[in-house]
């Protein structure tokens, strides 16, 4: 096991800008780093310099307290289990899992218990002789896993893996790496473009945006306490619902709604309320004192146990989390309500969070 820190690390392509511009990130010793963004923000290319595969423009990479920006791939004592399993398809299963052992030298005995232990961990003892075209997508991953594993690496690196999987062997698989991080407590990296994963999987949860970072922190830290709207709308799923309100002095107003001007210094009068689509109900149900919300519905998702009713008043949309006990008619008017205490308030200009006490967040550390 080992920590990681990337300090002032950047990444230029050719006199174009950075892709990855002065990182300072610390992946601490046996946690599970997941970074986590849209396409194009530079995760990849991150995971990518932690192994070696790239080059770093600028800044240290330290891997074990020692400065690994110089180091070759093999030489970094790192295990990588990429998005396309990257299998020998002439070799089995035993001898896929065996190859990065066998070319570096390791004792033949010493080959073959690490490979069966493995195997026996991920179910794949009874496949060790098929080759990988014999093998379902789900199976292909659990032979790269097994083949990073039995390396025992002071790092896992994750590149999106699970991504080539259909909806139901991503949860299961999900399950099979988190018991893997329990059961080894190796320091781990994954890349993920997907929230769920991310939350699902993460001690702690890096989200980027163009190569820079939003925000560091638990999966529950981001949920709650996000610093800014792009974070806000990027944990939860659906997203934060985020709607333009105007400060008049006395109330904050969008087409939406109407809520009592909180008691914050310095805000703007161009302001985003965030709401978290669970924290609305029926406002039949709700305290008298609670903000109301009126708007039409335009699309209901049936969930089966709840559903997601999307409402519209004016140029303002929000989607509310209802119990999936009602039918609705599109066209009609819906009433919700809300706990005031549920509101988050972001700064429209900067898209920076306003805290209770009137100051903006920066990145989170």
């Amino acid at each position: 096991m080992a920590v990681i820190e990337l300090r002032g690390v950047s990444k230029c392509y050719g006199n174009g800008p950075a892709t990855v511009p002065q990182l300072d990130l610390e992946i601490r010793d046996g946690e599970f780093m997941v970074l986590v963004g849209p396409s194009g923000c530079g995760k990849s290319t991150i995971l990518r310099m932690i192994a070696g595969l790239e080059s770093i423009s600028a800044g240290d990479l330290l891997i074990g307290g020692h400065r690994a920006n110089d180091l070759p791939p093999r030489d970094r004592d790192i295990a990588m289990v990429f998005q396309n399993y990257a299998l020998y398809p002439h070799m089995s299963v035993f001898e896929n899992m065996a190859f990065g052992l066998r070319v570096r030298d390791f004792p033949k005995l010493g080959i073959e218990r690490r490979v069966r232990d493995a195997a026996a961990t991920l179910g794949l003892s009874e496949l060790l002789e098929r080759k990988p075209g014999q093998l379902s997508g789900g199976q292909c991953q659990r032979v790269a896993l097994g083949r990073a594993m039995v390396r025992d690496p002071q790092v896992f690196l994750f590149d999106e893996p699970l991504s080539n999987l259909d909806a139901e062997l991503r949860v299961q698989m999900r399950g099979v790496i988190h018991r893997l991080h329990r059961q080894l407590g190796t320091t781990s990296v994954y890349v993920t473009h997907d929230q769920v994963e991310a939350m699902t999987l993460g001690s702690r949860i890096a989200i980027l945006d163009r190569g820079v970072l939003q925000q560091v922190g638990t999966p529950l830290e981001l949920y709650n306490d996000p610093d800014n709207t792009f974070v806000a709308g990027f944990m939860g799923s659906p997203p934060m619902n985020l709607v333009r309100v105007e400060d008049d002095g006395v109330q904050l107003v969008c087409d939406l709604l109407t809520l009592p001007r909180p008691k914050l210094r310095g805000l703007q009068q161009h302001l985003l309320l965030g709401l978290r689509p669970e924290k609305l109900v029926y406002a039949a149900s709700a305290p008298a004192h609670w903000p109301r919300l009126r708007g039409e519905i335009e699309l209901v998702e049936s969930l089966g146990a709840e559903m997601l009713v999307h409402l519209r008043a004016g140029a303002d949309q929000v989607i509310a989390r209802l119990p999936g006990l009602r039918v609705f008619t599109l066209g009609d008017v819906l009433e919700l309500a809300f706990d005031p205490a549920a509101v988050y308030l972001f700064d429209a200009a900067s898209q920076q969070r306003i805290h209770r006490d009137g100051a903006r967040a920066g990145v989170g550390a």
